[in-house]
């Protein structure tokens, strides 16, 4: 958060207003006539393109940086890619020239290119492969891994991300315009301006610049001699609309100005705007939530979106990062809708994720087993009432000890320019693209002293003691290196699978030796009638009768071999059937109904949906799993749902409820009622 939050002169909000004024007047037209009503897709559902960032557009046609596979690629008209230059490390934003050629952050080398329109690739400033800062001759000056571009009549302009300055390259020479120390002050002067990991940038009125600046969460303004000032945010990491000095952001990442004047902004998993109105304000045109979702633009959902680029037609396209896709704002017919359906099945399999890498585990030696502490859905938290800040757990728990050094499991580079969070907490983490890793002190020794590893960039205190640490865009890491020392948790975090589509790392993960022949355990069995009230027949006539609607709760666990006796981990998958008195299925109940299943994370909303009142788990106190097996949960599918006992005939029935796990093994118990007065699910 900045040491202090911005303040508007007088002047500054003139200037605002009048920009917005003006296009509101000139553009009102154009503006009411094509508003955006729709999100669609427009490639990237065959997974070729590994990692859209950069968006640019040229007469037309899109070009989109691929920081992943390492490519700028070419989209044809029917959506298909095509490459257009490669051999890049990690690209980032990408603009043309007024020459027509593409300028290229080439993150990972450290470097500014540019592609000629045959495709050609060039050295325009840094120094390949290395990091640091220095400005003088193009070839000779030196960047650290810059993400932004933009460019203005004969001038390029950086976001040189972790120096934290804007830089311009003019002339075959590269200065300093605005930046120095990493944190946050507007300034009359270029050089004494802050800026926190400053991202995506945009020319504005009049040769200014607009910079996401995304490690402040806010939106500045550099004029032409550097002066710094911010245009919106009050630097609170939220997503609140409002007044520009009331407006809250999430991360900013990318920005566009359209050619009405409108500021589009990628912040956090929404695309936010500043200008749409006739009085300047912050709205969010998508819905916030992480996910996918095409049709309706305020129920659109994003999953990381990094780039930005608007077309002469008012049409908005946007890099839909982590979900792979590049994706159109339109009120025209570009693009189609993607249901959330057929995008579930173009997503990577755990079989296909099981492949990409070596067997191994988080520690050394590799191939040695560990206690397994935590999986998959279980709930922390505890579930009190409808209104329980409980949640999911979304990785794997693997037990070390205190201070143990762990390791990477698979070979990859880091994507997110904010890849680090909760530094110094117990929650620290660092986002991979496939795989997260948390309660690490990460790049840091027991005693917190850092690593001597480069790609770990720390800021210190006044004391020399670490702060703060970002790891660059593109710093990559191979399976086995070190990625820090094991806090007071104990255990690695692991999660398997890219933001929003995790998995159950059992599933998506080899981890060599694991043995489980233990059966889950299921402690009790409790019926409730739909309102929540609790079946009270088998305490006042000895016996259990169902009338209508029914929920059932199974309190169950599950046990690995080599658990500590105390440890319970959840359950990997429930179900229930339905028997008659002499043991045949009752109709529709022919085998077992599996209503809820972990083998991907499920939707944040449903854990209440999985959990009664009652369940709970953490760090320390008692561990109880109470799961309401009549309802469905798997992955983004969820509904309530009931045990009809009003469509059973009059007499006696068995009702088996399952607790499976990962491995097959299978617990059941079986409970006598009977029915007075016919079967189905809702």
């Amino acid at each position: 958060m900045p040491k202090f939050l911005p303040a508007y002169t007088a002047k500054h909000l003139f200037f605002i207003f009048i920009c917005v004024f003006l296009q509101s007047c000139l553009l009102e037209k154009e503006t009411l006539r094509k508003p955006f009503n729709a999100v669609r897709t427009i490639t990237g559902l065959n997974r070729k393109i590994g990692e859209p960032f950069g968006i640019a557009e040229k007469k037309g046609t899109l070009f989109v940086s691929d920081g992943e596979k390492g490519n700028i690629w070419k989209i044809l008209k029917d959506g298909k890619l095509e490459i257009f230059a490669t051999d890049f490390d990690t690209p980032s934003h990408i603009a043309f020239d007024g020459a027509g050629n593409l300028i290229v952050a080439d993150s990972g080398s450290h470097t500014i290119k540019k592609v000629s329109r045959d495709g050609q690739v060039e050295l325009v400033a840094g120094v390949e492969g290395e990091k640091g800062y220095r400005d003088g001759g193009a070839r000779s000056a030196l960047f650290n891994a810059p993400i932004g571009v933009a460019v203005f009549e004969n001038k390029i302009f950086v976001a040189d991300t972790y120096n934290d300055r804007i830089r311009v390259i003019e002339n075959g020479r590269v200065t300093t315009l605005a930046g120095g120390e990493q944190g946050f002050a507007d300034s009359t002067g270029g050089g004494n301006a802050q800026f926190d990991t400053p991202i995506g940038i945009a020319m504005w009125t009049g040769g200014g610049l607009l910079v996401a600046d995304s490690g402040n969460r806010l939106i500045r303004v550099v004029e032409k001699d550097g002066k710094t000032w911010t245009l919106s945010g009050n630097g609170h990491e939220m997503l609140k609309d409002g007044l520009l000095h009331e407006a809250s952001f999430v991360r900013p990442t990318a920005i566009n100005v359209n050619n009405q004047g409108v500021i589009y902004i990628a912040d956090g998993n929404a695309i936010r705007a500043i200008g749409r109105r006739s009085f300047p304000i912050v709205e969010t045109i998508s819905n916030g939530r992480l996910g996918f979702a095409d049709g309706k633009m305020l129920l659109a959902q994003f999953n990381r979106p990094s780039g930005l680029v608007s077309d002469s037609q008012g049409n908005l396209f946007v890099t839909d990062s982590a979900n792979q896709l590049v994706r159109v704002f339109t009120s025209g017919e570009k693009g189609s809708e993607l249901s959330r359906q057929k995008f579930e099945r173009g997503q990577i399999s755990s079989k296909e994720f099981r492949k990409i890498s070596a067997p191994r585990w988080t520690y050394d030696p590799p191939k040695k087993a560990r206690e397994i502490a935590g999986t998959l859905g279980e709930i922390r938290g505890e579930v009190k009432d409808e209104e329980s800040q409980a949640w999911f757990h979304n990785g794997l728990d693997i037990v070390g000890g205190y201070g143990e050094t762990a390791r990477f499991v698979r070979d990859e580079k880091v994507l997110r320019p904010i890849a680090v969070q909760n530094f110094d907490t117990t929650r620290e983490l660092i986002r991979m693209p496939t795989l997260g890793y948390i309660h690490i002190r990460l790049g840091r020794n027991v005693q917190s002293e850092p690593f001597e590893d480069k790609r770990f960039q720390f800021s210190f205190d006044g004391n020399g003691k670490p702060d703060g640490l970002r790891i660059p865009r593109g710093a990559k890491f191979k399976a086995g290196e070190a990625i820090g020392t094991l806090n007071r948790f104990n255990h690695v975090h692991l999660i398997a699978g890219r933001a929003g589509r995790e998995m159950n790392a059992l599933d998506a993960l080899i981890l060599p030796g694991v043995v489980d022949k233990r059966t889950p355990t299921i402690e009790a069995v409790t019926f409730y009638h739909e309102d929540w009230a609790e079946n009270e027949t088998e305490k006042r006539r000895g016996c259990i009768e169902l009338v209508g609607k029914t929920r059932i709760v199974v309190r169950a666990f599950d046990q690995m071999d080599g658990n500590a006796a105390r440890r319970k981990l959840g359950i990997y998958k429930l179900g229930y059937q339905a028997f008659t008195e002499d043991k045949k299925p009752v109709l529709g109940f022919e085998n077992p109904k599996w209503t809820i299943i972990f083998d991907k994370f499920p939707d944040s909303r449903a854990v209440n949906l999985v959990y009664a009142k009652g369940s709970k788990s953490g760090s320390t106190g008692e561990t109880i799993f109470r799961y309401i097996v009549t309802n469905r949960v798997s992955g983004n599918k969820m509904r309530e749902s009931f045990f009809d006992a009003s469509k059973l005939r009059k007499g006696n029935y068995i009702l088996r409820v399952f607790a499976a796990d990962f491995f097959g093994n299978i617990a059941s118990n079986d409970i006598e009622f009977m029915k007075k007065d016919s079967l189905q699910e809702e």
